[in-house]
């Protein structure tokens, strides 16, 4: 295929996108009005099957295995596949202050947008819809369950503060702490009481000073949900959730024993019972595919969005599991030079703004872009394939 091939179909998928943006940023400012927590996404992903069930020749279908709200839609039936992937879950509190409704409907955007080229790519296209990826890892199921298999490439891209190739995630995983003591009237008979609330400060104490050891990029980072009910009555129970992150699995395997080491610490002085429970998924570190990265990068610039190459390591994603098995990118898109720093209020704001539209048309764009350079390549094509035969 000649780079004027390429071209035009480029310019076809731009013209099929701008056809249909209107709808695609409606379906956008209506996710960002529903924000829904992970596993819990039941009109958003309603609502992305309904958009992915009016582009013509896509096959779509709702709840995956075991995760209901997870979503697989196809077009054309070529062997090689191109995976993207949508996210939608929000943020308690803070809804979509992640921008996930940018990146649902800039995946979304680059499905549309290919549609009518799916017969020249000799493609299947396919849009994965994760659920939970910030609390729950909805992606490690679907690799489990087998939503992934056959894939030659996988994409997505990521609204924040800064427009970079890369995402450098932490590798993640979680706990869920609580002790169990014995109350009794703090001043009558404190003596008869296991004050589960030292046992945290115990613990909270050996997390801070265990930091001074820790090696670059090691993390703990967590808060109390609850300790106690009354002030003259010893804290019979006290629970919170923990996270540790590291540069990669071998790294986060060990400060996972230090925080496991310091909950221990409470439970030997106080006396209490602690329970100690890994939620989730573990998120591995990203391995980044650089042919795929650079495509993205240059076809971002003919968008007028220039992209630094690798931006600062920080957050974790299931995607980055996602990246273990298959050629992976993550790109960063900035909403703009003032926008503030994700999982804050402000930011969600931002996810709704013009800016973040323009995040969801660029990003759209530059994925089905991407997918025509991998598609029409020679080159790019006959990688992907051979690396697709080993895995």
């Amino acid at each position: 295929m000649s780079t004027q091939d390429i071209a035009q179909a480029k310019e076809v998928a731009r013209a099929e996108l701008d056809r249909k943006l209107e709808r695609i940023l409606d379906f956008s400012h209506k996710l960002h009005q529903n924000p829904e927590p992970g596993w819990e996404e039941v009109k958003a992903s309603a609502w992305i099957s309904e958009e992915l069930r009016a582009v013509p020749g896509a096959r779509v279908t709702h709840g995956l295995g075991e995760l209901p709200t997870a979503v697989r839609a196809e077009l054309g039936h070529g062997p090689l596949v191109l995976t993207i992937c949508a996210e939608y879950d929000a943020l308690p509190g803070v809804g979509h202050a992640c921008g996930h409704n940018v990146i649902a409907s800039a995946a979304l955007g680059a499905f549309t947008a290919l549609a009518p080229l799916v017969d020249q790519l000799d493609a299947t296209v396919r849009l994965l819809g994760t659920p939970a990826e910030e609390n729950g890892g909805g992606k490690i199921v679907m690799l489990e369950q087998g939503d992934f298999d056959g894939t030659h490439a996988a994409m997505m891209v990521h609204p924040g503060d800064v427009d970079n190739a890369s995402m450098r995630p932490f590798a993640c995983t979680g706990v869920k702490v609580r002790y169990q003591g014995r109350s009794a009237h703090a001043s009558a008979r404190p003596f008869e009481g296991i004050n589960a609330l030292d046992a945290m400060t115990i613990a909270l104490t050996s997390i801070g000073l265990a930091r001074q050891q820790f090696r670059e990029g090691q993390q703990i980072h967590g808060f109390v949900e609850g300790a106690g009910t009354a002030p003259n009555v010893i804290p019979e129970s006290a629970s919170g959730t923990w996270m540790a992150r590291a540069h990669d699995v071998d790294s986060l395997n060990e400060v996972m024993a230090v925080l496991r080491r310091c909950f221990d610490a409470g439970a030997v002085a106080t006396g209490a019972t602690l329970h100690f429970e890994e939620v989730g998924k573990a998120y591995l570190e990203m391995r980044d595919d650089d042919s795929m990265r650079d495509l993205f990068m240059a076809n971002s610039a003919a968008l007028g969005r220039e992209l630094e190459p690798v931006g600062l390591r920080g957050g974790s994603t299931d995607m980055a599991n996602v990246s273990h098995y298959y050629p992976t990118i993550h790109p960063m898109l900035s909403l703009g030079k003032e926008c503030p720093p994700i999982h804050n209020a402000a930011f969600a704001d931002a996810a709704a703004s013009a800016a973040g539209d323009k995040a969801v048309r660029d990003g759209a764009l530059a994925m089905a872009m991407t997918c025509i350079d991998l598609a029409l390549d020679p080159r790019q094509r006959e990688r992907l394939m051979t690396l697709g035969a080993k895995n």
